[in-house]
């Protein structure tokens, strides 16, 4: 009887603080009134950071401070990457990561993501002039080097799709770009946004789009398990934004129109 009543008073206990467990990030943010937002400051046309003017652009952090507003709240920074973004989560650095997340089922694992606001498919970048790269198919090949930045989605992705290529993964202080300037690799993978970098600033390179859709990703904001009130209110606004014209009018100005998901 009292091993029964032990647990009865147990699971009681945790029925009372379940509710306020679950609105613990929304009622943080609004007391500090302060809105922590993880983002990766090298991503183009999502969140950039100018290398000179160190200003911020990009349709995340114009959604960010999007978000924040709805909240009452200020925005500040965290910088992140797609190989630290789990770490910093769940050690609360940030409240919410809002850098274009893939929605992979690795991160799905130990995340938690909002409905999906963007989606892209895998693109090829080359030096314009490449002999040895000149079409998708060309990129599968034996003596083919392959790069991809570590901890993106397209390392897991191109890890399993090459059959005869080499894949090269490219971590900072490294960048995919010099690599392949420098000839260590043949081309090297990336999404929609970051592909608009070079094509933007870069007369040299030249884009590969695949034949046909090669793996299509959906991209959400991501938080910390274990709070659903909070992702409730990151669901409501994205919801908000694609209904209400906001996210539209950001994806233009940015060059992102192509692969918004308005609903």
């Amino acid at each position: 009887m009292a091993l029964v009543r032990v647990l009865s008073l147990l699971l009681l206990a945790f029925q009372l603080s379940a509710p306020v467990q679950a609105a613990g990030r929304l009622e943080r943010v609004k007391a500090a009134g302060q809105l922590k937002v993880c983002i990766w400051p090298d991503y183009y046309g999502i969140t950039l950071r100018h290398p000179r003017s160190q200003q911020l652009v990009g349709l995340d952090i114009d959604m960010a401070k999007a978000l924040a507003s709805d909240l009452g709240v200020a925005v500040s920074w965290v910088d992140s990457s797609f190989v630290t973004l789990i770490d910093d989560l769940l050690a609360q650095r940030c409240d919410i990561a809002m850098f274009a997340v893939g929605m992979l089922p690795s991160r799905s694992a130990k995340l938690r993501f909002s409905r999906p606001y963007l989606q892209s498919d895998i693109y090829a970048v080359v030096a314009r002039g490449n002999r040895v790269v000149r079409r998708w198919e060309d990129i599968d090949r034996p003596g083919v080097h392959v790069a991809v930045q570590a901890g993106t989605f397209m390392e897991p992705v191109m890890a399993s799709a090459l059959r005869q290529a080499t894949l090269v993964r490219v971590a900072p202080p490294a960048t995919r770009e010099r690599e392949l300037e420098a000839g260590r690799v043949d081309v090297f993978m990336t999404d929609y946004p970051y592909s608009r970098r070079l094509l933007d600033n870069a007369d040299w390179a030249q884009l590969i789009e695949p034949p046909r859709p090669f793996h299509v990703l959906p991209y959400a904001y991501a938080v910390a398990p274990g709070d659903d009130a909070w992702l409730r209110e990151v669901d409501e606004f994205v919801a908000r934004v694609q209904r209400d014209g906001r996210l539209a009018a950001a994806g233009k100005r940015h060059g992102l129109e192509t692969i918004l998901r308005l609903r």
